[in-house]
């Protein structure tokens, strides 16, 4: 103390002492908390210049902050906008003094038209990526500007409906080193802009043509593509055997094919689109024709084929027999919601993997115990299972889990008949990251304080609606699982405060679900509020007990809350403009608040500068001023508005039973 005091009068400041180099290298190793390089700039002047120097990557929540960002950080190469709803054209121009910028995402933002663009790449020459995803106003004068970017190297144009095969052909032309480019979704292009960029950009890695209206006319110039390794065709309606059946040859550099929903693509087809290829390792067949024998011996050639997903396809037994038969390199098998799943096939078909890696059976509702046990004796380095609504499946079969899967990292079980003995078992896969337990209705605190004393790594845990347990396993979660994100507690109904104070202690925690616990009230929020920093989304939905008092804490303690929904709760005008102090707060749901009048709203709305979107009652609409609706949307901000009266919560079991009868 005595030296420290020293320094302080002398003026001396021992960081001083320490190279630039050495300060750099600390900058390098602060990446797991977002919110350390905050902390670190005050500590001096030397810190605070260089860490202005370090910087490269920025994701501002306002745009009306860019000015003082920008200057802050000269050495910026990477800019995601996607948090900035309101992008101008004079935002664009502020944006071109970035020299160093390499990489701009503006796949949220709107307001900028053609000539903020022409000025952003003119003046950043060193471009080599724009993501420009949902800006459906853009036309083709906006893809001339971007043609002027001749260095950029990937693009995204997804549902920028408005361009035409003109633009595309501008972009072919301009833009001779694109690795990458997504056109989902562009209804405007068709086969001559495709075409086009084939022809043009030889360098094209990555082409995504989901739902555009294409023939087989330009796949000739697209299967010529030298380099070209993945091709995503999903939706392309206009694509069909008999039209693929004149292709001479296919792409021999391609690894990854995906043909989901190309309802008029067979096993035919499919093979005219991967003669030749020896490299394919995924193919995407989801929502496609039925999965026969005769599509399984289309791919006896796909030598390296290591992942296949068939979601949603009508599956023969003889199929996945085959299937098993003849790709064996799988690692990776994916047949969720395919009717036809039978013990039979399924079993065959894992028997044959014993190098399986990732297995997604959901919906899977005609396998029993036989398919549980032949995946777990001949698949034990799974590291990724799941298994939602496998309704056949009794609770003994999940015990096989834990006995002979110890290298699970993600586990899907919700919906299922597991039990305390199944997560007794399952608790001994320690690398456990992603556990899913929601509609669980046979598991209690006994089952799943052994997940917490056993499963250190957890991070991502969904309790939904599994209404046994309550906080001492809750106690066990927060204390035994240091690295818990997220959490979804949502109608967990014995729930109280001393899951939240428990919880509180779990530093990493973003995301908590607790929507329908009405014995939660202020003062466990208030704790969440103080120790879980990184929260940045909260959903207390239907928790009476939760009033302004709990909203000031939260004000105060939770400045990264970006999404909040705050229905039904007793929250007044007070607790909502306390809000107004967080300047992330970005999405906000308030419906059904009785101490919330329209004045209280009105300044509320006015003072969340950031908001993006609000959902709110539909009797407010006619209670609010017009002028209010245009200012906020002319900031950026879309009203979402609900009529949903309130509704009486079922019991569980009742709540299961109407949610098997909607499936």
């Amino acid at each position: 103390m005595k030296q420290q005091k020293y320094s302080n009068e002398s003026g001396f400041n021992h960081f001083d002492l320490l190279s630039e180099e050495i300060i750099l290298s600390i900058l390098d190793c602060l990446n797991e908390n977002p919110f350390d390089k905050k902390m670190f700039s005050p500590v001096c002047k030397s810190f605070y210049a260089i860490e202005s120097r370090h910087r490269k990557s920025l994701k501002p929540l306002r745009s009306e902050h860019l000015t003082n960002i920008l200057s802050r950080y000269p050495n910026v190469t990477h800019l995601d906008l996607s948090l900035c709803p309101r992008i101008t054209d004079a935002s664009l121009s502020l944006i071109s003094r970035s020299k160093m910028l390499r990489s701009i995402d503006l796949s949220r933002s709107k307001f900028f038209t053609h000539v903020g663009l022409s000025n952003l790449v003119t003046n950043c020459s060193s471009l080599v990526e724009i993501d420009l995803s949902n800006a459906t106003e853009l036309r083709d004068s906006a893809a001339a500007a971007i043609a002027e970017a001749k260095n950029l190297e990937k693009l995204w144009l997804g549902r920028c409906k408005s361009i035409t095969d003109i633009g595309i052909g501008c972009i072919a032309v301009g833009c001779r080193k694109l690795r990458l480019i997504s056109l989902k979704w562009c209804l405007g292009v068709g086969d001559l802009g495709v075409g086009l960029l084939a022809v043009k950009c030889k360098e094209i890695r990555s082409l995504d043509l989901s739902y555009v209206p294409i023939t087989t006319k330009c796949l000739p110039s697209i299967l010529n593509l030298e380099h070209l390794e993945d091709l995503v065709l999903e939706g392309c309606l206009c694509i069909d055997d008999d039209s693929l059946a004149v292709l001479k040859q296919g792409c021999k550099s391609l690894e990854t094919l995906d043909m989901s929903n190309c309802l008029n693509v067979s096993h035919v087809g499919l093979s005219s689109l991967t003669t030749d290829n020896g490299h394919l390792r995924q193919l995407i067949f989801a929502y496609g024709s039925p999965i026969t024998l005769a599509f399984a011996e289309s791919l006896q050639k796909l030598s390296t084929l290591q992942s296949i997903k068939l979601d949603g396809c009508l599956v023969t037994c003889p199929g996945l027999k085959a299937i098993g038969n003849w790709c064996i390199s799988l690692r990776e098998i994916s047949l969720s919601k395919c009717l036809g799943v039978t013990d039979d096939g399924l079993s065959s078909l894992v028997t044959k993997h014993k190098d399986l890696r990732k297995l997604d059976i959901t919906c899977c509702r005609k396998i029993t115990h036989v398919s549980i046990a032949h995946i777990t004796n001949s698949c034990t380095c799974l590291m990724s299972l799941r298994m939602e609504s496998c309704s056949l499946v009794p609770k003994e079969a999940f015990v096989l889990i834990g006995q002979r899967c110890h290298f699970l990292e993600e586990l899907d079980l919700t919906d299922n008949e597991i039990d305390d003995e199944g997560l007794k078992s399952i608790s001994r896969c320690s690398k456990l990251s992603s556990l899913k337990l929601g509609i669980c209705l046979n598991i209690t605190d006994e089952g799943l304080t052994h997940i917490g004393m056993c499963c250190s790594k957890l991070a991502e845990l969904d309790l939904y609606r599994s209404a046994g347990i309550a906080d001492p396993s809750i106690l066990s979660i927060a204390h035994g699982c240091p690295a818990l994100e997220m959490i979804n507690i949502a109608y967990c109904k014995d729930i109280t405060d001393s899951s939240f104070i428990s919880l509180s202690k779990c530093s990493k925690l973003n995301t908590l679900e607790s929507r329908g616990c009405p014995l939660v009230t202020s003062l466990g929020l208030a704790a969440i509020a103080v120790g879980c920093k990184q929260l940045n989304r909260l959903d207390i939905k239907k928790c009476y007990n939760i009033n302004d008092t709990g909203m000031i804490p939260l004000a105060h303690f939770s400045q990264n809350l970006r999404q909040i929904n705050l229905s039904f709760t007793s929250v007044t005008d007070v607790g909502l403009l306390s809000l107004a102090s967080i300047s992330c707060l970005q999405n906000m749901t308030v419906l059904h608040l009785k101490g919330l009048t329209a004045q209280g709203l009105v300044a509320a709305l006015l003072a969340c500068g950031g908001l993006t979107k609000v959902k709110l009652q539909a009797s407010f609409k006619s209670l609010l001023p017009q002028p209010l609706f245009e200012h906020l949307e002319a900031r950026g901000c879309a009203f979402q508005w609900s009529e949903k009266i309130f509704q009486a919560e079922l019991d569980p079991k009742c709540w299961k039973l109407q949610f098997e009868d909607v499936q």
